[in-house]
């Protein structure tokens, strides 16, 4: 019986000290991930302020530093307009996508009507279609409306997005239902209730759409290339593919200009990361 306990003890013992080394292991892991993660973003930093005879010598810090590839990058290139454009149709795209988006989501989350569970089934269903299959059929939809070269050709079909409506619902599945029905109670409706219960409540979540949303309207490329030609249209991603193909071998105007643009986005995310790891926590998004 005494080797009985001496062994529980010595196993427990080995237990907690095989905890700290795994924990290590971890954390040499996560380490390891965060700089292979973040290396391509600080060479693309470093080389943007190198000349065009040493943006190709491997080294990750800049042997000439020079500011004159963002003087040319701004001077040569309407690239202020880029950056408007991108920012002006990714901010009302995500305005946009989250007031409808928690409409929808409440009513199918909360109302009682016919085919509720169909609808949700058929929005569900528009994941499984990838973008590339609706391409041209959203083009010809454009181009019948007249919204070709325009800034509702750009925003409008970018509106709706089956992955917010989604994940909106099943957050308002787990609200609880007596905060809604003490304010029905008090005798207001579901538009009362929607505006001043539910979507302060919606806070954390409507907070990580909005990162999200914003960053992929940001990016976009493949529909601005494809719906608009007008070059007072031209969102950042199109104008760094064109400075790319009239500049091919001077990449270092080709990583000053995505530097400036990843910027934003950086300087989004470091400021709302606190935020973002809370509304994903709440939300429970994995």
């Amino acid at each position: 019986m005494a080797s009985d306990t001496l062994t529980t003890r010595t196993g427990g013992a080995a237990g907690r000290s095989g905890r700290p080394s795994s924990r290590a292991a971890l954390t040499v892991l996560a380490v390891a991930v965060s700089v292979i993660s973040v290396l391509p973003v600080l060479w693309m930093v470093s080389s943007s302020f190198k000349t065009r005879s040493t943006v190709t010598d491997g080294n990750l810090i800049p042997r000439e530093f020079t500011f004159d590839n963002f003087v040319y990058v701004f001077t040569e290139v309407p690239f202020a307009r880029y950056l408007w454009n991108s920012f002006f149709v990714s901010a009302v795209i995500t305005v946009a996508a989250l007031f409808f988006h928690s409409m929808a989501a409440y009513a199918l989350a909360r109302l009682r009507f016919p085919g509720r569970e169909k609808l949700f089934g058929a929005i569900f269903a528009t994941l499984l279609v990838t973008a590339p299959v609706v391409l041209i059929p959203l083009f010809l939809v454009a181009r019948e409306l007249g919204l070709l070269d325009s800034y509702a050709g750009l925003i409008v079909p970018a509106i709706f997005n089956a992955f917010g409506i989604f994940l909106l619902r099943q957050f308002y599945l787990g609200l609880p239902k007596e905060l809604e029905e003490a304010a029905i109670v008090d005798g207001c409706g579901h538009w009362r209730v929607y505006w001043n219960i539910v979507l302060p409540l919606s806070r954390p979540i409507l907070s990580a759409l909005a990162i999200f949303f914003f960053l992929a309207n940001w990016n976009a490329f493949v529909w601005p290339l494809v719906v608009t030609n007008d070059q007072d249209l031209t969102v950042v991603q199109l104008g760094i593919a064109s400075f790319q193909t009239q500049y091919s071998s001077n990449w270092n105007y080709i990583l000053a200009a995505s530097t400036v643009a990843a910027l934003p986005m950086l300087l989004l995310f470091f400021a709302f990361q606190r935020q973002i790891v809370e509304s994903v926590k709440t939300s429970g998004l994995k």
